[in-house]
């Protein structure tokens, strides 16, 4: 079923993800918990608590595609609303101010945080599940039966050569803080500048590849 949501300020690479198809019959919560091992708190609205098998990196979404642009690989990334979500190691939250500091966009209005101990977010809906026009959806889901921990970027230490983390090109905590800084930066700047490439490139060939080639369209105003 496609959905119709409501988002002027999303760049044109957003302009379509994967349609959710019927329920698959568990209930949210339970989905986490059992195929991803993850913990939750029950709702409405479920929400899936940071700071235990990772944190969050909360951007908008504009910056969020370039990011998406900018690297293939990042670990889970969800969309809900303006606001693009990154999953990220557990602890990452506390590094972040440091990280900006030591980055030189200390006291920056980036319109960039993070999520961590205690903290809460929305449970996206997996792919293959109903929502309403205002649910959180996977722009890059993660795998069943796969430890998350190992996809995710990671602080490494402050170094001056590039290290990956979490294997597959992920980039590790401080790249990834640095580009979403500056792209943070360019989308206040430039709050109407589109965001070129096509950020959902791999989504698309994966659902593609797993017979779920529906799109999700976004309204624009």
């Amino acid at each position: 079923m496609a959905l119709t949501v409501p988002s002027p300020e999303l760049p044109a690479p957003l302009a379509q993800v994967p349609a959710p198809r019927a329920p698959l019959g568990l209930p949210l919560a339970q989905w986490y918990e059992r195929e991803l091992g993850w913990a939750v708190a029950a709702g409405p609205p479920v929400r899936l608590l940071t700071g235990l098998r990772f944190d969050v990196l909360d951007v908008p979404a504009p910056a969020g595609a370039a990011l998406l642009s900018r690297y293939a690989h990042t670990g889970p990334v969800a969309l809900m609303g303006r606001r693009m979500r990154f999953l990220v190691a557990a602890g990452s939250a506390e590094e972040l101010p440091g990280l900006l500091d030591w980055l030189e966009w200390g006291g920056v209005a980036l319109d960039l945080s993070a999520v961590g101990a205690d903290g809460r977010i929305t449970a996206p809906v997996p792919s293959g599940w109903d929502g309403s026009r205002e649910t959180a959806v996977w722009l890059r889901p993660p795998e069943p039966g796969c430890e998350v921990e190992a996809t995710l970027p990671a602080f490494t230490g402050f170094t001056g050569r590039r290290v990956d983390g979490g294997g597959g090109g992920t980039p590790d905590l401080v790249r990834l803080v640095a580009a979403a800084a500056t792209e943070c930066h360019r989308a206040r700047l430039f709050p109407t500048k589109s965001v070129t490439g096509s950020a959902l490139a791999p989504e698309r060939a994966d659902a593609k590849r797993s017979g779920n080639a529906g799109t999700q369209p976004f309204a624009f105003s």
